[in-house]
């Protein structure tokens, strides 16, 4: 199994939607609202690491208040 923790910014005030589309992606198990440098942690497991990139890529980037990822593969 791979798991990923992606850290993101996203445009202010959107926590409730965010969390909730995030949520009902495939692949994603938890989703957290964080104080700091980043606004949410998701965190995603996936049999493969191609699954794990396309979620990041074709989903989570492609959401409109998104500004930025960071993306950690645990070990």
């Amino acid at each position: 199994m791979t798991k990923a923790y992606v850290l993101i910014n996203t445009d202010p005030d959107v926590e409730d939607e965010f969390i909730q589309e995030v949520m009902n992606m495939e692949g994603v198990i938890e989703v957290a609202s964080v104080y700091g440098r980043y606004d949410f942690v998701v965190i995603i497991e996936s049999d493969t690491m191609e699954k794990v990139k396309d979620i990041i890529t074709w989903k989570i980037r492609r959401i409109r208040s998104v500004k930025s990822t960071i993306t950690l593969i645990g070990v």
